[in-house]
């Protein structure tokens, strides 16, 4: 039978229909959420504003696609916001010391690579759950960082601050650097996530990690590879906050990025439980997060807010994942 609207439309039942918004509900969130910013303030739909979202969510955002990765492999990491600390303090000194912007990103990622390394290992082979490792790491890193610096701001030379400015204040046709980066890196997480036997291979492991072992999949090194790669965008998200701010102040840097991160992974409809999700989702999910704070701040109400917002958020969020699993 040949495939018509009309007949599309009466094989099209509740639970299709339930079904495709369960898969695609961060779209219909960020409309939702679009709608509401534009009755808020009319000039929110523009371009100059929404390549402004872009660009304010792109140094957690790149955050948020390490951290979906790790939850849809069933784990999660609480120091990302501390790594980025270590390694933007420990990258400004690279910088001014070589002058060097490509060698500072090189070490930039390879040592936030390290730092998601040490997690994973720890995870895999001391069989800690990574709740309690990253949460004890997330302190550690901090502490390093701060003694290192001993509590004072991590400063740009001079000479080498207005070029190295404008890695992040730069743009390409009027497009930001940062957002296009974040792009680029949306896009390379999500060929490796649903392209590749790797990324397969993490689907299987945060659906069933011990179904996954008898079918011969090496758990360990796919946590490990998790961690490390979460670590490496960490990494990449040191050197943006480097450039974008060019003073690092150990003890503020980076807070409650992993709060971001995780919001914008279950606000994309990403299964807190593991198995399930998709990397744009939380691509979506981390405009929405910065679009929550534009909403707020448009609407007047307290800054200080915005944290019992985004834990509200999660929440919920988990409860409704919870109820369309029993369903």
């Amino acid at each position: 039978m040949q495939k018509t609207p009309s007949n599309l439309l009466k094989n099209l039942t509740w639970e299709k229909v339930w079904g495709l918004f369960g898969k695609y509900s961060y779209v219909v969130s960020f409309l939702g959420l679009l709608l509401i910013a534009t009755l808020i303030n009319p000039l929110y739909f523009s371009y100059a504003n929404l390549s402004t979202l872009l660009l304010q969510a792109s140094i957690k955002g790149i955050i948020a696609l390490g951290m979906a990765m790790l939850i849809i492999c069933g784990m999660i990491d609480l120091s990302v916001g501390s790594i980025v600390a270590l390694v933007a303090g420990l990258g400004v000194v690279v910088l001014n010391y070589t002058g060097n912007p490509w060698l500072t990103l090189l070490f930039c990622m390879a040592f936030g690579a390290l730092l998601g390394s040490i997690n994973g290992l720890l995870v895999a082979f001391g069989r800690i759950a990574p709740f309690i490792v990253t949460l004890a790491t997330m302190s550690a890193y901090r502490s390093i960082i701060v003694q290192i610096g001993q509590g004072g701001p991590f400063n740009v030379d001079s000479e080498i601050l207005p070029w190295f400015r404008m890695i992040a204040a730069g743009n390409v046709w009027g497009i930001p650097n940062l957002a296009l980066i974040f792009i680029v890196i949306m896009i390379i997480v999500g060929i490796v996530m649903s392209r590749t036997k790797f990324g397969r291979y993490v689907y299987a492991v945060g659906s069933n990690e011990q179904a996954a072992r008898l079918a011969g999949i090496n758990v360990n090194m796919i946590k490990i590879m998790c961690f490390t790669i979460t670590g490496l965008l960490a990494g990449i998200s040191s050197f943006l906050l480097m450039s974008r701010l060019t003073s690092i102040t150990a003890p503020n840097a980076g807070t409650q990025f992993e709060l971001d991160a995780i919001a914008g992974v279950a606000i994309g409809g990403i299964a807190m439980t593991g198995g399930r999700g998709m990397i744009a989702g939380s691509f979506m999910g981390a405009l929405m997060v910065q679009m929550i704070e534009g909403v707020l701040i448009a609407a007047r109400i307290p800054p200080f807010l915005n944290g019992l917002v985004k834990g509200i958020i999660i929440i919920f969020t988990v409860l409704l994942q919870r109820r369309k699993a029993n369903n």
